[in-house]
């Protein structure tokens, strides 16, 4: 552990702490260690990334009253540090990259290393207004189980080209084997997934909510279910904006651009656009008409499709906040004719 302070002989940092009801850290990850700053003082830490690292880093915070942390996403990195601080009771941002570098533009912060990086994410810390709820931490493991999942997939389709590309028989024999291996896997792993999760009646229940949707077939729902936490309990515009699939306008003075989609959560929009085409060709009627009345209008193809994957998520956000299955249709209400 490295652990650098000035004490209370510091005026600048003093004045800034005292002003401050909650005193906010930031952390800044990196493979092997974890550099650390409190917002408005000179005191910083460093410990190493491991689980004697963290409990450290947990004893450092408590000793100064540390009440919210801040940490960089840092490709998987951070997740152990961010598990233990939640066990501990600490208000934890994650924050991604993009949102620490902008800050840092806004206050025109060129200079960059690991130290400063972390003083960077402590001010952006004590600067977020609206904290949203830690995710469910039981979804963590299902999350890395589903990413596992996704790969195998991604590495079918890789071996499929190969085997398109290849002339030798002797090969291609090779490559429909490990081919059919892969997908063996999946299929098992899927399954193991499903079992898992069917093991938690909450969650079993919003599986089952989400997958009545026409068009959401088990693999979308399981996608939807971990990918994204916070499903019936936001806003169909939040819905659509986490998914990537919220269109945003491109206009300045009297130059009036495309709308475009940007952003979101990246494999849970190719799930979702995914299941767009059958749900909007044969399973739910919704998107049917949707996707007729848009091509009728002279839209594209895909412009289409990304539509009517956002009108699903829309469609499974209100069922899931409503708590009973989707139907195709409202039920007609019954005619009682007075003689």
């Amino acid at each position: 552990m490295v652990e650098r302070t000035s004490g209370s002989h510091h005026k600048g940092g003093s004045r800034k702490m005292a002003k401050r009801n909650t005193i906010c850290a930031g952390i800044d990850t990196s493979k092997d260690k974890l550099d650390v700053a409190l917002d408005g003082s000179s005191e910083e830490l460093q410990v190493k990334n491991t689980a004697e690292g963290h409990q450290e880093l947990v004893e450092w915070l408590k000793r100064h009253k540390v009440k919210r942390v801040g940490i960089e996403a840092s490709g998987g990195y951070e997740q152990a540090a961010v598990a233990e601080l939640r066990r501990q009771r600490f208000v934890v941002i994650v924050f991604q990259p993009i949102q620490v570098r902008a800050y840092a533009t806004f206050h025109l912060q060129r200079a960059k290393n690991d130290k400063m990086d972390a003083a960077l994410i402590a001010a952006c810390t004590a600067a977020v207004k609206k904290i949203h709820p830690a995710p469910d931490p039981r979804l963590q493991p299902f999350a890395v189980h589903l990413t596992m999942i996704d790969q195998i997939k991604e590495d079918i389709a890789k071996l499929k080209n190969r085997l398109e590309s290849c002339p030798d028989e002797r090969i291609q024999k090779f490559w429909k084997e490990q081919i059919a291996l892969l997908a063996k896997h999946r299929r098992a792993e899927f399954k193991a997934l499903v079992a898992a999760i069917r093991k938690h009646r909450d969650l079993a229940a919003r599986l089952d909510l989400i997958y009545s949707v026409g068009g959401s077939g088990l693999p979308t729902a399981v996608a939807i279910l971990i990918r994204m936490p916070e499903i019936g309990q936001i806003t169909r515009e939040q819905a659509a904006a986490l998914t990537g699939l919220a269109p945003y306008d491109d206009d300045s003075g009297k130059h009036v651009g495309a709308r475009r989609i940007d952003g979101g959560r990246q494999r849970l929009r190719q799930a979702l656009y995914t299941a767009a085409l059958p749900a909007s060709f044969r399973w739910n009627p919704q998107l049917m008409a949707l996707y007729s009345r848009l091509i009728a209008a002279g839209k594209g193809h895909k412009r289409a499709l990304v539509a009517c994957a956002r009108k699903l998520i829309v469609i499974i956000n209100a069922v899931v906040a409503r708590g009973t299955p989707w139907v195709a249709e409202p039920p007609r209400t019954a005619s009682v004719s007075v003689t």
